[in-house]
């Protein structure tokens, strides 16, 4: 159990002296600060009337409140071990004068402005006298009580004892608050902003997702390569070689020559289902010949007759067509399931950077994307590359479902 000394003894470890040192470096560090930034507004003040003056005043302080910035990071790792996240970096895109100018209008580089020229130095000066004012009283305290007993002043020493003892308890403290004042204010201002850790968070969450989507078309790729070389060739010899029976003994027993021609069918009928799947991978004309092809293809086997139109002049993305092939092909199989349709129209075009799929059908319409797993494996995977999905499907039809995917 701790005494009343041990938790008085601890107010003067390692952090009590920490928080003192970084009170003391944060004064020179502010007046640079105040310095470097009045003297370039009073400077972009001055001679307002040019225009070259201020933009290299803006140029140099959007190099000096950076490293400003690394400095008053740097102290407080160094003596409260607390790492303030850096402020994301601007993209380096379009003219450098446009990247200037819309760095000197980024909230991020006026919060930190407002820390070095106002916050920082007033929680710094307060800090610094404060504690100074503190000490100095506790070193007099401490001196007086020594005089007194020194003349013999007797139980008058105490009262100087006294109050320097209750300035060794109190001193820490103060130094915690300010500290803890100073560093709530250095990540607020500092650090990122909510709104720059909801876009790191969105980046990170895209490109991860990005990076599923894409292990995840290669993993297909190779199964549909697996499938194509090994099992499908190996489906063809037997469907080959059962043929052959089939043709050449024919003076075997009834029962034995169906067992060949059935033998024969069925391993036709697998052949079928597994180009079938393969097809549903990932079609190998889609990689060779792109989305015109590979949509020419499903609308050639599809069970009634499909209108198809593409008009894209540049490719899109693999991940992209990827996706545009499989939302035409689960429309297409739920039209045939569910559609009692006739005939459909399906509509690819490239708008910029736009990518618009548009597949009507004529059939009994009443498409319900809460009611059936097909509408929301294409809601999905549209979604999955930050795509949109509208269905217009009234009762008695016609049935439109339109999907845009970004190309890039």
């Amino acid at each position: 159990m701790s005494t009343p000394w041990d938790r008085i003894r601890g107010h003067w470890s390692s952090p009590t002296w920490l928080r003192t040192i970084h009170v003391t470096a944060g004064v020179p560090i502010a007046l640079v600060s105040m310095a470097a930034i009045l003297a370039l507004g009073a400077l972009s003040i001055a001679l307002a009337w040019t225009v070259v003056v201020p933009l290299v005043a803006l140029l140099i302080l959007t190099w000096t409140v950076p490293l400003l910035t690394w400095l008053q990071r740097s102290r407080f790792a160094a003596f409260l071990g607390h790492g303030i996240p850096p402020v994301p970096r601007f993209p380096r895109e379009g003219s450098p004068l446009r990247r200037l100018l819309l760095q000197g209008r980024s909230h991020s580089l006026w919060r930190q402005v407002a820390y070095h020229l106002a916050i920082g130095p007033l929680i710094g000066a307060v800090g610094f006298l404060s504690g100074a004012v503190a000490w100095s009283a506790c070193l007099v305290a401490v001196i007086i009580a020594v005089q007194l007993l020194m003349a013999g002043g007797g139980w008058t020493a105490s009262l100087p004892a006294t109050a320097a003892l209750a300035l060794f308890v109190v001193v820490p403290w103060l130094l915690r608050g300010i500290t803890a004042l100073d560093a709530v204010a250095a990540r607020t201002l500092l650090g990122p902003s909510v709104k720059d850790e909801l876009a790191r968070r969105v980046k990170t969450l895209r490109e991860s997702r990005a990076e599923v989507i894409e292990a995840a078309d290669a993993e297909r790729r190779r199964i549909e390569r697996d499938l194509h070389d090994g099992t499908q060739q190996r489906l063809v010899s037997l469907a080959l070689n059962l043929g052959m029976a089939r043709t050449a003994f024919t003076d075997l027993p009834e029962p034995a020559r169906q067992v060949i021609a059935r033998s024969h069918e069925e391993a036709k009928q697998a052949l079928k289902e597994l180009r079938d799947v393969v097809q549903g991978l990932h079609p190998a004309v889609l990689n060779d010949q792109g989305l015109d092809a590979a949509l020419s293809g499903l609308a050639a086997r599809a069970p009634f007759p499909v209108r198809l139109s593409v008009d894209v002049r540049e490719r899109a993305d693999p991940v992209i067509e990827a996706v545009a092939f499989f939302v035409v092909s689960e429309a297409l199989t739920n039209v045939a399931k569910h559609a009692r349709a006739s005939e459909a129209d399906v509509t690819v075009s490239r708008d910029a950077d736009i990518l618009r799929i548009v597949i009507r059908d004529d059939g009994c319409g009443g498409a319900e994307p809460t009611k059936g797993s097909g509408l929301r494996g294409l809601a999905q995977r549209a979604g999955s590359v930050d795509g949109t999905l509208r269905i217009d499907s009234p009762s008695g039809g016609p049935t439109t479902i339109e999907v845009e995917l970004p190309c890039v």
